[in-house]
């Protein structure tokens, strides 16, 4: 896995991640949404910025998908 998740810098509100839920962790199972609130106040976060998506589901980033062209 990359860095990308883990830097509080690199994710705002609205950005597209795919993060893994807390019952998602054993099997690293990631669901896909758009960021509303950052949850994790610390700037880095080894298992992931902690986040809450516009449906309110809660995990930890572990891609952010928008802002990138595929193959990058």
């Amino acid at each position: 896995m990359s860095d990308e998740g883990k830097n509080r810098a690199g994710i705002r509100p609205g950005l597209e991640v795919d993060i893994v839920l807390k019952q998602d962790q054993r099997t690293g199972k990631t669901t896909r949404g758009i960021v509303k609130d950052i949850l994790t106040k610390s700037p880095n976060h080894p298992h992931g910025i902690k986040v809450r998506l516009a449906d309110g589901q809660v995990g930890r980033v572990k891609v952010i998908v928008s802002g990138k062209l595929d193959g990058e």
